[in-house]
């Protein structure tokens, strides 16, 4: 269906008589007319939004957020279908017979009509879509009275009109203009937040009606719900990226780096560990050597660049240093490991481990206590040193690589697509001796 059928003069006109009339009566209900038909706010997909914000919808289609859920999100997929069971079917629930908590965060629209089947409608599907973020009104925190956990979209009050972080943007006609040049060959269109009704030409009623709220949108609130903490079912640390954001003592938003401004817009890839570039800047590391008799010394210092640990988010998540040793032919004459570092060199293996209540190391949702955490630390230098046989080197260089799996998860979920299991190469510093 094209715009026109869609959003003509007249439909605009009858939606802002709705509100218009919704108002009058001191109950804005959380309802838009889609298609002649009333809508709840947390049921509208982001193709509405895509017809004006073009870009800002192809930025965040290609986000983590657009593929939060376990219909989009292999790795989501394969614990979700262990621990829950089919994101298709409706009225799935946890072994403790709960609602599953995972929704709260991945599917929150879903998780808001108390729903499981995610391919019902779009606005499920969607995950973390435009009116998740957009409608968050106040933040009210992670924990309960009694020190429960709320999560996801249960630790904000929602509001019953769209929430931007100035309101109603007074750049949108340059931003529509563009909006329009990409769609050749068609009329200016009406701008669905704010419609001069046809009753009235002195009165601006607003189909989409947005407010400010900078508090929730521009501060590090809006993220917290979901980014805040998780816990297994036996009480243990999963993700606690707020508490380490806490612990950086920072006054730095979390918009800050993931969702830096752009030609005048926040940029809505919002970035995270599947960003090749977003890893790139999060450390800084460089190398010095020096030859002491027949060995050179090597002092590799990482510096960590992040408010919260890196790697931070999902426990499974971690970093490998190598080094290696090459002769002025490429030839290979010296590395810290051969096979993995968890044995042959520790202090290169950055990660948090999870125990069985006998010590071995198990999967999130088995873990009964945290094991060893050699992850960085918010703003931490840290400082490695080598001691590595002089004959023959000409190149020493280090290499520090992201995974976003355990390498035991790598081989048990070995169905994931390839680029999901391959590491990340996030910095890398080169002496020529």
């Amino acid at each position: 269906m094209n715009w026109n059928s869609r959003f003509s003069v007249s439909a605009l006109a009858a939606r802002a008589l709705l509100f218009a009339g919704l108002l009058h009566f001191g109950n804005i209900a959380h309802a838009v007319l889609i298609d002649d038909e009333e809508v709840p706010l947390h049921q509208v997909s982001a193709q509405e939004c895509r017809l004006c914000h073009m870009e800002i919808y192809e930025q965040w289609k290609g986000s983590m957020h657009a593929r939060s859920t376990a219909l989009e999100d292999p790795i989501h997929r394969a614990f979700y279908k262990k621990v829950v069971g089919d994101p298709t079917k409706e009225g799935v629930r946890m072994k403790n017979g709960k609602y599953p908590v995972c929704l709260k965060c991945h599917a929150p629209n879903a998780a808001q009509d108390g729903k499981t089947k995610l391919d019902a409608m779009p606005a499920y599907s969607e995950g973390v879509n435009c009116l998740v973020c957009h409608r968050l009104k106040k933040f009210k925190g992670t924990r309960l009275p009694n020190g429960k956990l709320r999560l996801g979209i249960d630790a904000y009050e929602t509001a019953e009109v769209c929430q931007g972080p100035s309101g109603f943007p007074a750049s949108f006609s340059e931003h529509a203009k563009r909006a329009n040049e990409q769609r050749e060959g068609e009329e200016e269109k009406e701008n669905p937040h704010r419609v001069r009704p046809f009753v009235s030409v002195d009165d601006e009623e607003m189909i989409f009606p947005i407010e400010s709220n900078p508090d929730i949108l521009k501060t590090s609130a809006a993220c917290l719900g979901c980014h805040d903490k998780r816990n297994n079912a036996h009480g243990v640390p999963l993700c606690a990226t707020g508490d380490e954001y806490v612990a950086g003592r920072t006054h730095v938003s979390c918009q800050s780096c993931h969702m830096p401004m752009s030609g005048g817009f926040a940029d809505h890839s919002m970035g995270g560990g599947h960003d090749q570039a977003m890893l790139r800047r999060a450390l800084v590391m460089k190398m010095d050597t020096h030859k002491v008799g027949d060995r050179i010394k090597t002092v590799i210092q990482i510096r960590n660049q992040q408010p919260h640990k890196v790697p931070t988010g999902a426990p499974f998540r971690n970093m490998v240093l190598k080094v290696t040793a090459y002769d002025r032919d490429g030839r290979k004459l010296w590395e810290n490991f051969k096979k993995h570092p968890i044995k042959e060199d520790p202090k290169a293996y950055f990660h948090y481990q999870l125990l069985d209540d006998k010590g071995k190391p198990v999967p999130p949702p088995k873990a009964k206590k945290p094991g060893k955490d050699t992850r960085l630390e918010p703003y931490e230098r840290r400082k490695l040193e080598y001691s590595i046989p002089a004959k023959g080197v000409a190149v020493i260089r280090a290499e520090l690589y992201y995974n976003l799996l355990w390498p035991s998860l790598k081989k048990k979920l070995d169905f994931l697509p390839k680029h999901l299991k391959e590491p990340k190469l996030m910095v890398f510093s080169e002496t020529y001796l």
